[in-house]
């Protein structure tokens, strides 16, 4: 019995060496055989990749009609609070068109990828862009109000102490005393006037109290 297994396995050996010699002797023949399978094999692998990298781009890439919206209505409040900003003098007049301009070229990308088919990359950097804009002319409207909206007030009260030192001291007549004050209440009446409501000045209306507090600050100094 045992001799009959070791004469089967050693035919079944020498079976699969058999095999492999016809193999090696095909390709040896037919190398063309043997290169084609190969082909075949890189060709279905590329296939393959390309099948999985499109079906990729199309679960991501489409029209985004959410985000179209979102940025219209960013770009329609940030023209707004330009305008606003301007009026009311928070906004310089070079301030208020170097922000436009930045909005005008977000809009034109924004035109370029309406209704397009494109990845959701592409409208998150312009909102990223939107909101970038949106938060400087915050900040510079806010700066702005900072600085010079209390500076003309703190004038006022600095110029009517000197107005009642000068008459305290005696180096302002009775006259010149009423004239200096009758200007002072005039710019006062004006300056309310302006702020009334916690409205925000004008640049226009600043610089014209401005300029008249120079020139009653110029007239006191005479009297020093």
């Amino acid at each position: 019995m045992r001799l009959v297994v070791k004469v089967k396995a050693t035919i079944d050996v020498q079976e699969g060496i058999k095999q492999r010699t016809d193999e090696s002797v095909r390709d040896a023949v037919n190398p063309e055989g043997g290169r084609s399978k190969m082909k075949k094999f890189i060709f279905m692998v590329v296939l393959m990749v390309c099948g999985v990298g499109l079906f990729s781009g199309c679960a991501t890439m489409h029209t985004w009609p959410d985000s179209e919206r979102s940025a219209e209505s960013k770009m329609g409040v940030i023209q707004n609070k330009i305008g606003d900003g301007l009026k009311t003098g928070a906004l310089s007049p070079d301030q208020s068109q170097m922000y436009l301009t930045t909005l005008k070229g977000i809009r034109i990308d924004y035109e370029g990828l309406r209704d397009k088919v494109v990845l959701k990359e592409e409208w998150t950097r312009l909102h990223a862009r939107l909101d970038a804009l949106d938060a400087e002319i915050n900040t510079a409207a806010a700066r702005t109000t900072t600085m010079e909206g209390p500076r003309n007030g703190d004038r006022i009260v600095a110029l009517q102490k000197r107005i009642d030192d000068g008459r305290i001291s005696g180096r302002l007549s009775p006259t010149e005393e009423r004239e200096f004050q009758a200007r002072l209440d005039s710019i006062r009446r004006d300056y309310l006037r302006m702020t009334e409501g916690g409205r925000s000045t004008t640049h226009e209306e600043r610089s014209d109290l401005s300029r008249r507090l120079d020139f009653l600050e110029t007239d006191l100094n005479r009297y020093r």
